[in-house]
């Protein structure tokens, strides 16, 4: 043997035996401050046991690759006792050690002169490659979604008649004021989907001016009314189309400042009105209505784009008159406005997290022929009439609804998906009628503005969980016979079934204890209200439930979730150490809301399972870091990033830091395993489950923000709702991955898919236009979401026969 190849094994092994001391000494160290919190042993053992394998080899002893393979057979028995079978658990305690056991089984034969030494080296890295192969499958076999149980009989008596119903078209962002994104429409179906292409791709136009300072999302859902469809672009250019050809007939632009973008540059959809009694022909007789960014309700002809002179002045009326001071991007519109008996009833976004005084959340209602004031709701003076004059105000920093609300016609209700008081995360400054509507749905009379009723879903929040989504309106089966009922998702996962006539729950609601500590314990109730109906939300998160790539972040998330407090559900936000909030402020369901079949009696809904890691900042180190609201300098680190991170939450004695969906400073990846996000289908009648499959694949998320490309299905955050049909079709993008699907409704499996052009962070719908049906949807992407931005309308239809 010569000496070039008697001296590369011992460096071989040398570097190994460095490479697990090093690692070895990172979980010894670590494993031992997670003993010390109370948490698992087998981190600093392992990391010992590690070490002395490093020494071992370095001294080029075998004994040393025959520890680390111990090591690697233990580390197996432990993973499966702590987390069974989960494929996605299993990762982070496996494959790292095994992809070191087959680098160890190749340096072992360098520490012996015995002839054939490489091949029992090569022997034993194939041994290891096909153990890992073969258990990966049964892994993978054993991780298997479940069967999905049959789809409840024909459920026609649970659809009632919907006002508004679709037919040929979706006039309006839920497809009706009922918001149930259902579709009579049966041309495609599971069985001819998979020959579903695009047809026709247009542009709005409207991009960021600075795509590395991005802050778009537009999450448009377009209207089909006749032979036009109506979108708005994410800064509020509102357009018509050809649905046929995606031709652009029109289009109105309202000139939003970039100033008045809030957190997001969205805008969910527009609304139709046709005024009662016009003539076709005549000038507005039909219109398109949309709420801007910069808090105005613009109405255009609807033939033309040509603003409505007779609406307010020049076409437009003002929100936020009577607000008092309101700074550019506190006060937006992102939601389309709900028109029930001729009256226009919009909310409006008040940027989060900013300051306690901010503007008000005043719900108001205007003539939608003339613009003209009809009422206001503030909820501080509820005897208010009209405008507030000179030297008065709406009260500043109450709840207020900045998603869709629903509408009932022949009640008279729209139904108001409440949010929170200004600054989500302290409440001991809120008044009691605060109290008594956030995080409520409160059913307005559309006549007056004044409430009906009211359904409180989280007794004084400090957890940001507002109401994002629209109720959806169904018919229910009681004992008594059917009831004129609303569906109401929340962030929390927890779906209720009330009597819209009245608020009273028509499925069991139960109380929980929840802890009582954080920095407000007085302020702090000791139950909250759970649906036992049925839930989105799973199992509190434990120490077993943490992830990584490898046992050391994987370490590093075990120690944080020790160190945060963390009691389970509604754990409230603290000072002295961080918090763990789940399921975190974006769902459980967000504004994508749920789809209901009313014919089969099953309601689609899509929901995000991740945490927020949070921490209440003291005022003095708040404002060190220059943490301010919007409109006033900063001095420091500005925060940044997702919603809530580094908010200032003036007027308060804490800030906020919300590490949402609760990632790792160095790779970005999420200390909770996944999935991060799924579709679930439900029986409406009786709250059970019928299937429930992770959404959304890996191919856009990796560690360090780069794209995996990985086709596996993970279940990944997902921002917009779901479309189901008569075909027995669900259509839904809203993950990040990119990808636009069709899910059989009866199996729950993936039967079509299409690759965008960028993120779908939309609801679709679909029509039918001279007797072909299609599926349009926006891809405008997402900052938050982290996909790419784009302007696209696309359609997908069969092919012509």
């Amino acid at each position: 043997m010569t000496l070039a190849t008697a001296r590369f094994p011992s460096l071989s092994a040398k570097l190994m035996g460095v490479l697990l001391a090093l690692i070895g000494l990172v979980l010894a160290v670590g494993g031992g401050w997670l003993a010390i919190l109370g948490g698992s042993a087998y981190y600093v053992i392992t990391g010992l046991a590690m070490l002395a394998a490093g020494v071992l080899l370095f001294r080029g002893q075998m004994l040393g690759g025959w520890l680390y393979a111990a090591i690697v057979v233990l580390t197996a028995i432990w993973a499966f006792w702590e987390v069974g079978s989960n494929p996605w658990a299993l990762i982070p305690r496996l494959v790292g050690p095994l992809v070191l056991l087959l680098l160890v089984a190749l340096v072992m034969p360098t520490l012996t002169r015995r002839p054939g030494r490489w091949k029992a080296g090569f022997a034993g890295a194939a041994a290891v490659l096909l153990v890992t192969v073969v258990g990966g499958t049964v892994v993978a076999k054993l991780g298997a979604p479940a069967a999905a149980l049959p789809l409840p009989a024909a459920g026609a008596a649970l659809a009632g008649t919907d006002p508004l119903a679709t037919g040929a078209d979706w006039p309006a962002y839920g497809g009706t004021y009922g918001a149930r994104r259902y579709s009579p429409l049966a041309q495609i179906t599971p069985a001819n989907v998979g020959s579903l292409e695009r047809v026709w791709l247009t542009h709005t136009g409207d991009m960021p001016a600075d795509l590395k300072h991005n802050k778009y999302g537009a999450e448009t859902t377009p209207l089909k009314v006749g032979d036009r469809l109506y979108l708005c672009s994410a800064k509020n250019i509102m357009m018509a189309l050809d649905p046929a050809t995606g031709r652009e007939l029109w289009r109105f632009d309202p000139k939003v400042p970039d100033a008045n973008i809030p957190y997001t540059a969205a805008c969910r959809g527009v609304s139709y009105y046709t005024v009662p009694g016009a003539q076709a022909t005549a000038t507005c007789a039909t219109r398109i209505i949309e709420g801007t960014l910069d808090g105005r309700i613009v109405a255009v002809d609807a033939n033309t784009g040509r603003p409505c002179t007779g609406f307010g002045t020049n076409g437009q009326v003002d929100i936020k008159q009577g607000m008092g001071e309101v700074v550019p991007g506190m006060v937006s519109i992102t939601s389309a406005p709900t028109i029930v008996r001729g009256v226009i009833v919009t909310g409006h976004q008040v940027l989060d997290g900013q300051k306690r005084n901010a503007p008000s959340g005043v719900i108001q209602g205007y003539d939608a022929v003339t613009g003209e004031f009809r009422w206001a709701w503030d909820m501080l003076r509820p005897d208010r009439k009209g405008i507030p004059g000179p030297g008065d105000e709406y009260g500043r920093g109450t709840p207020n609804m900045w998603t869709t609300a629903s509408g009932d016609e022949s009640l008279g209700l729209v139904y108001l998906p409440m949010g929170n008081s200004a600054v989500d995360y302290w409440s001991g400054s809120r008044t009691p009628p605060e109290d008594f509507f956030a995080t409520s749905l409160v059913a307005l009379d559309v006549t007056t503005g004044r409430p009906r009723w009211r359904f409180q879903l989280v007794h004084h929040d400090v957890w940001d969980y507002d109401l994002g989504a629209q109720g959806t309106l169904i018919d229910f089966p009681t004992a008594g016979g059917n009831v004129p009922a609303i569906v109401v998702p929340s962030k929390q996962g927890d779906i209720y079934v009330l009597d819209r006539r009245n608020g009273r729950a028509l499925t069991k609601v139960g109380r929980i204890p929840v802890p009582t500590t954080g920095v407000e314990p007085k302020r702090r109730v000791d139950g909250q209200p759970v649906s036992l109906y049925h839930t989105l939300r799973k199992a509190d998160l434990t120490e077993r439930d943490m992830w990584g790539m490898s046992p050391i972040d994987q370490l590093v998330c075990r120690i944080q979730f020790r160190r945060a407090a963390y009691k389970g559900f509604y754990t409230p936000p603290s000072d002295k150490q961080h918090s763990v909030e789940y399921p975190g402020y974006n769902g459980g369901t967000d504004w994508g809301g749920i789809a209901i079949d009313p014919a089969r009696g099953v309601i689609v809904a899509n929901y995000n399972d991740m945490p927020n890691y949070v921490r209440l900042v003291p005022r003095a180190e708040a404002d060190k870091k220059g943490w301010a609201p919007r409109g006033e300098a900063r001095g420091g680190d500005m925060g940044g990033g997702a919603e809530g991170a580094g908010d200032p939450q003036a007027g308060t004695p804490y800030a906020v830091d919300v590490n949402a969906g609760w990632r790792l400073p160095f790779t970005g990846l999420l200390c909770k395993q996944p999935p991060y996000g799924g579709i679930r289908a439900i029986d409406l009648r009786t709250g059970k489950t019928l299937w429930d499959r992770p959404l959304g694949t890996a191919r856009n998320n990796g560690p360090f923000g780069i794209p995996s490309r990985l086709p596996v299905t993970i279940g990944t955050p997902n921002n917009g709702g779901a479309v189901v049909t008569a075909g027995g079709l669900v259509f839904i993008a809203a993950a990040t991955d990119d990808l636009i699907r069709a899910i059989d409704l009866k199996t729950g499996k993936v039967v079509w898919q299409d690759v965008l052009p960028a993120g779908g962070q939309a609801t679709p719908m679909t029509y039918e236009q001279n007797g072909r049906q299609y599926l349009v949807i926006m891809t405008g992407g997402h900052h938050f979401m982290e996909t790419k931005v784009g302007d696209q309308v696309i359609a997908y239809a069969l092919p012509k026969a």
